[in-house]
């Protein structure tokens, strides 16, 4: 079967999907993606062809700042709205002209993507090709049981917090306006029904044909209701090499003699290291047993080196998180939600601090479980990240639930059960046509 991918550029709607492509190619399917330029290297190290963005423009975690610099000055609700109009939206019909030229050449019969890529709706009604979504972060859907997103919100306890909850979901209506309405014009231009307005976030409950949701029912809010066409299918972690830059952790990370500190934040909003690397570092490099391992994305990286020399301070561009974990204890995090979930997956417990790009839902399920501490801030003092380190390295709650989330994860068979579907698809397209 022919396949096509297609990610907004963003590295954590890119990972999640290249395990799904590696493996289908292994079994046989014609596997090909659609990126910005910045992913060829790493498709190219898959061994998965590309097709370039030629209409639509890359905006990535690198160079967001220079393409949007009016960004900077937003917050809260303006860079919801922002974001969600020019960064989500603005794009789709450059999206949606790229992948229906390369269907002219390439004529894949299923449509893999991440949840953000609002051309999906134009791929399923106009090219008639069965999408298959994946949710890169927690299940955005219209479920009043579950906190409305972007900030960091809880399942209410009291009637009060309902009403809170409701005057939330009110201001984000409206802040998602002039998002909804660019959207839905395109889609009438196009000829395809609009999606409606209070599904805007869940396109994929809509049009997508199967959607596979991040990690398990452990790590969400236990009042998700999960629509009929999704389902939880564990980590969907990138494939594991053994070989590349940074795949041989040093020894003094694998000789068992500290305990490993983990240490990350992010790769988009990791301009400012003050606000959790630099405390972080801080907080703990005083106890000579304890090793920090800093990632820093590729942001100051030398100066950051420079600062801490300290021997039990290790402070790396990237480094392997699923090499990496295997030997850390607690990981410090802004909240990404595929490193959380590898943290997870590895039984590994955190410390979250991050509330931007909707790293505080992530963190607000991590704390709400008890996977975890959720600071609910992106800039704790070092002194309470030491106290919230100390708190999940003794736990025995954090500890049981963590152990619970890292069994259920291994219990699923994600890459089967993605097989399984499109041999589904195929079994019902070869009955009926028009499938």
């Amino acid at each position: 079967m022919n396949i096509l991918i297609a990610t907004m550029p963003f590295d954590g709607h890119f990972d999640p999907l290249t395990g799904i492509a590696a493996d289908l190619r292994d079994h046989g399917h014609d596997v090909r993606w659609y990126a910005g330029p910045h992913y060829q290297p790493k498709l190219d190290a898959l061994g998965i062809p590309f097709f370039p963005f030629v209409r639509a423009s890359e905006i990535t975690g690198d160079n967001i700042a220079d393409v949007c610099p009016e960004r900077a000055a937003l917050k809260g609700p303006q860079l919801i709205s922002f974001d969600a109009e020019m960064i989500f939206i603005a794009n789709v019909e450059h999206h949606f002209r790229d992948i229906a030229e390369i269907k002219s050449g390439f004529d894949f019969q299923a449509f893999f993507c991440d949840a953000a890529l609002y051309a999906q709706a134009l791929v399923a009604a106009k090219l008639d090709v069965p999408v298959y979504t994946v949710a890169p972060g927690p299940l955005l859907v219209a479920n009043r049981e579950v906190p409305p997103p972007f900030f960091g919100l809880r399942p209410p306890k009291t009637p009060v917090g309902a009403l809170v909850h409701r005057g939330v979901r009110i201001m984000l209506d409206r802040t998602m306006r002039p998002a909804v309405r660019r959207y839905r014009d395109i889609l009438t231009a196009e000829g395809v029904t609009p999606i409606p307005a209070d599904r805007f976030l869940d396109v994929a409950g809509v049009c997508a044909y199967r959607r596979y949701l991040w990690g398990a029912p452990c790590l969400d809010f236990p009042q998700l209701r999960v629509p009929a066409n999704s389902e939880f299918v564990g980590p969907l972690s990138p494939p594991r090499t053994d070989h590349g830059p940074g795949a041989a952790l040093p020894a003094v990370v694998t000789d068992g003699q500290r305990t490993v500190v983990a240490v990350s934040q992010g790769t988009v909003d990791n301009e400012d290291p003050t606000k959790l690397i630099v405390p972080a570092i801080e907080a703990l490099r005083a106890d000579p047993d304890t090793l920090v391992v800093v990632t820093t994305g590729g942001k100051n990286t030398a100066d950051l080196r420079r600062r801490f020399p300290e021997p039990n301070v290790l402070i790396e561009d990237r480094l392997p998180y699923e090499h990496l974990f295997d030997h850390a204890d607690v990981f410090v995090t802004n909240g990404g939600a595929g490193s959380v979930l590898a943290a997870m997956r590895h039984g590994v417990p955190v410390v979250c601090a991050g509330k931007t790009e909707g790293k505080n839902d992530i963190n607000a399920r991590v704390g709400y479980n008890r996977l975890g501490i959720d600071l609910r801030t992106e800039r704790p003092s070092a002194r309470r990240i030491a106290a919230a380190v100390a708190t999940v390295r003794s736990d025995e709650h954090i500890a049981r639930n963590v152990a619970n989330a890292r069994e259920q994860l291994a219990s699923f068979r994600p890459f089967e059960t993605i097989r399984r579907h499109l041999d589904e698809q195929r079994a019902a397209s070869a009955i009926d046509p028009a499938v």
